[in-house]
């Protein structure tokens, strides 16, 4: 079987676009500064600080291509469908990139490497909530708390439900101006509740489900009208559903991180979706892949988050006052070389 991966240095090879049997491959190119028709590639790095949009800037960007590299071999099925599925939605609207994405999940989860990642990973008891989502309304203000703290508001299918009954409030009364959404405790969301993961047998059965009770595709729908307030850790679902809002505001101890591929699977909250709406897609496939952490500042810088605020974590007052403005760079992100669950 070929190699899923293709790494050019773009200081030495002439710029190209995309060929026929790139579509199964990851195609990273590496260039010391940001070039111009460099349409045909999945990631692209640099070692130039604070550059342009689509380049991911890196101290080392041959040593973060092999690292990148490492991981597409590691997981290529992931990987691979990953940047299918990103290539494939930028043509697309924002609900059939929810489908697409829907349909690899679920294909994945039937995979070799999410069934070894399963059961590799050490047993987890689930700890539900009687009330996972509160709401509190005032005038034409609504307030949604996800409110699991003891798992760091991680996002369980009981939670799902909620936030799609609270979500449903807000897109059928348009009386509601302004709908403010946080997490309790001392993160906003740490994604997906491991608990439950590998429960559903039928992926079939779990793509319908995923795409009819679709927090995502709600939050889509209100958009102009939402403010995402994040702290903490943002993994997974807890920043794939915030990037759909129309406003995001991240405290200064917000860690954002996609670590789906080190499970042999691709985001599955709606990410592949709503972050390339924000960072572009080639910037969408480097964070999924690398597993990298990103700052607040850094999101700021890249547009996923729209300012840096106080921490919303108790989710009853309006804490956008205190914003800063976008930083210096500071050289860039370092991958993580194998992303965990967290």
């Amino acid at each position: 079987m070929e190699s899923p991966l293709v790494i050019v240095d773009l200081d030495r090879t002439p710029v190209r676009e995309a060929r026929v049997h790139d579509r199964d491959q990851v195609v990273i190119g590496v260039a010391a500064k940001p070039r111009d028709a460099v349409q045909g590639y999945d990631v692209l790095l640099t070692g130039v600080p604070d550059p342009p949009r689509p380049w991911v800037p890196c101290a080392d960007p041959h040593a973060t291509a092999r690292e990148l590299g490492h991981i597409v071999e590691s997981r290529p099925a992931a990987a691979v469908a990953l940047v299918q599925v990103l290539r494939m939605g930028s043509g697309l609207s924002v609900s059939d990139r929810l489908i697409l994405e829907s349909l690899a999940y679920s294909t994945l989860q039937s995979g070799t490497d999410f069934r070894s990642w399963l059961a590799a990973a050490p047993p987890r008891t689930h700890r539900p909530a009687e009330t996972p989502v509160r709401l509190g309304r005032d005038g034409s203000r609504l307030a949604i708390t996800l409110d699991r703290p003891w798992v760091r508001n991680a996002f369980d299918a009981a939670t799902r439900d909620a936030l799609c009954e609270a979500l449903q409030v807000a897109v059928a009364d348009p009386s509601i101006t302004r709908v403010d959404v946080y997490g309790n405790g001392h993160a906003f969301c740490s994604g997906g509740d491991l608990a439950e993961f590998g429960t559903s047998r039928d992926p079939a059965r779990a793509h319908l489900v995923r795409v009819h009770r679709s927090p995502a595709a709600l939050l889509h729908r209100c958009a102009p009208r939402v403010t995402a307030h994040l702290h903490g850790a943002c993994v997974g679902a807890g920043v794939e559903l915030a990037a759909f809002a129309g406003r995001v505001v991240a405290a200064p101890d917000t860690v954002i991180r996609l670590p789906e591929i080190g499970m042999g699977l691709i985001p599955g909250a709606g990410g592949t979706a709503s972050i390339p709406l924000r960072v572009g897609r080639r910037r969408t496939a480097y964070l999924a892949l690398s597993g990298a952490e990103l700052s607040a500042g850094e999101a700021l810088r890249w547009g996923l988050v729209d300012a840096i605020g106080e921490s919303g974590e108790s989710g009853g007052k309006d804490k956008t006052d205190a914003v800063h403005s976008p930083e210096t760079s500071t050289g860039g992100i370092s991958p993580m070389s194998r992303p965990d669950s967290r």
